[in-house]
């Protein structure tokens, strides 16, 4: 059972979020685009916090964020996009779908460590 999920199509980068995460003690599970992400948090409900990138291929991480509310009805996990977009359209768009907040990449670990922890409920 995980705590945050990693969902992004680079393994590079699921790895050092998910190695960063797990050395500070958080559970932490993979997803490697929107639609597996929606298939491991429906089948986990212990997931509070997605940690999610926006440009994948089968399904971006805005619409699984919009799924996860909408078709799974799941209000309660928070949802932070780890990206390299910076639109102030997306930020809309995921606003919209209650992301929790926008992190441009690169992944600075020790500066969202307090906030993951805080939205994973550790």
């Amino acid at each position: 059972m995980a705590q945050i999920l990693v969902v992004d199509d680079s393994s590079t980068v699921r790895n050092e979020v998910g190695d960063f995460l797990k050395s500070s003690g958080l559970t932490v599970s993979f997803a490697v685009d929107g639609r597996d992400g929606l298939t491991k948090l429906a089948a986990d409900p212990s997931i509070k916090l997605i940690v999610c990138d926006v440009n994948m291929p089968n399904m971006d991480g805005l619409t699984m964020a919009e799924k996860v509310r909408s078709e799974q009805n799941n209000s309660a996990v928070n949802i932070i996009m780890l990206t390299t977009e910076n639109s102030p359209a997306m930020k809309e768009r995921g606003k919209a779908a209650g992301i929790k907040g926008w992190i441009v990449k690169p992944f600075k670990g020790d500066a969202v460590l307090a906030t993951f922890k805080k939205l994973a409920g550790s």
